[in-house]
């Protein structure tokens, strides 16, 4: 138990210590948040260019949770565009005064539309035709449409795009809408890292000023190295250790989770594929404007013997998350491009990753924290040892926000 005799009120607030040396026991009882939120902060600072994942999830959308086991829900949006199997066309048995052609339009979609919406297509000469859905049939598979005769027709092989819903003057309701997320599970996996050393050696003469300290940076950088590699390309397991004889839970890295796959020839990668690559990125339920790649050698150096263009442009640094980021304006978002060993070294340095920042939730059960150990007080050895600790996953909201490049 802490001895409080030394302890001493502030007049507004706090503590003072009289007559007894500042420990960290007493800290801990007095600001136990102080060592907590120093150990936070000078974690980001160690190394962030080798582990930008990590580093950008420790900056970004946190949240504690009460279980090693994480139950999240990730929605897409609706998809909106459905192509053209069959067109029947209707003969009208009603006058109608509004100068349209009734069809029935067989869908290669389910669902994608509903009654009273209007859509857009595009007409043999390349201009845009527009029409209204008077009525879904065979659950969604095919609908009843209206197009104005000045627009044409549509045809088998055209792509029906969704727009807005239109009501009449007396309608109350429309077809209902509702989301149901979808429901996965992730576990958070407890990293951990112990540093030991000596009280002989911490008290021989060192021809560098090499301590304790130092040790303990070099080993938050191993650490998060490694945990970098795991939220990355981890899978989600569950195994029994039965030296141990207990489970040990790894994480699913967001390699797997990423909702989309983009394919890149990275021997004739040219700024014309470069747009298309960012029109997948930042279209189809694409998320934020703001985008980060995070990529191998042989991609980063595909992209650096890209010459920029007047669509797209090449700025030299840009720093963020604390990371030194070169950046890609074009007209569809911003791409901020960082190399990471971690793809090199699992033999991908052809690949990288597209994340949304925005969407990238990390969960938290154990925050990061080092914790000392009395190994001489138990007599097991004479040293100094300290375990840092940390239990979290990390969770893409919005899957298709993210993608995969896949470099041949």
């Amino acid at each position: 138990m802490t001895d409080n005799s030394n302890l001493v009120a502030g007049m507004t607030g706090g503590n003072h210590i009289s007559g007894a040396p500042l420990t960290t026991d007493l800290t801990a009882q007095v600001s136990p948040e102080l060592l907590r939120n120093a150990i936070d902060k000078a974690v980001v600072k160690i190394r962030p260019m080798a582990t930008p994942l990590d580093q950008i999830s420790r900056l970004g959308h946190v949240r504690d949770v009460d279980s090693m086991e994480v139950d999240y829900y990730s929605v897409d949006c609706r998809k909106s565009e459905a192509k053209v199997s069959k067109v029947d066309v209707e003969a009208d048995e009603e006058n109608y005064s509004d100068n349209c052609r009734g069809f029935k339009v067989q869908l290669d979609e389910t669902g994608v539309f509903e009654a009273s919406e209007g859509f857009a297509f595009t007409r043999s000469d390349g201009s845009l035709g527009t029409g209204y859905v008077v009525e879904k049939l065979d659950g969604g598979s095919t609908v009843r449409v209206r197009i104005p005769t000045s627009e044409g027709a549509v045809s088998a092989g055209m792509t029906l795009v969704r727009l807005g819903r239109a009501a009449t003057q007396l309608d109350v309701q429309s077809p209902q809408f509702s989301v149901v997320p979808k429901k996965q599970t992730n576990y958070c996996q407890i990293f951990k890292m112990q540093i030991e050393q000596s009280v002989v050696m911490k008290l021989s003469h060192k021809e560098i000023g090499w301590d304790f300290t130092d040790q303990q940076e070099a080993a938050v950088y191993d650490m998060r190295l490694g945990m970098e590699k795991q939220f990355l390309f981890g899978k989600r397991m569950k195994v029994y250790d039965a030296n141990k004889q207990e489970n040990v839970t790894l994480t699913q890295g967001i390699w797997s989770q990423a909702g989309k796959e983009i394919e890149a020839d990275l021997s004739a990668l040219d700024a014309k594929m470069l747009v298309d690559i960012l029109r997948r990125t930042f279209t189809e339920n694409s998320g934020s404007r703001r985008k980060i790649l995070i990529a191998g050698s042989e991609l980063i150096a595909a992209l650096n013997k890209i010459d920029a263009q007047r669509v797209i442009t090449a700025r030299d640094q840009v720093t963020a998350w604390g990371i030194d980021f070169s950046e890609l304006i074009s007209k569809f978002g911003r791409l901020y491009v960082v190399f990471s060993d971690v793809f090199d070294s699992v033999g991908m340095p052809g690949n990288g990753i597209i994340v949304d920042p925005e969407y990238i939730q990390k969960h938290v059960f154990i925050p990061f924290n080092a914790e000392r150990l009395d190994l001489r007080g138990s007599g097991q050895r004479n040293t100094e040892a300290l375990v840092l600790t940390e239990a979290s996953c990390l969770t893409l909201r919005y899957p298709d926000a993210h993608a995969r490049i896949i470099g041949k």
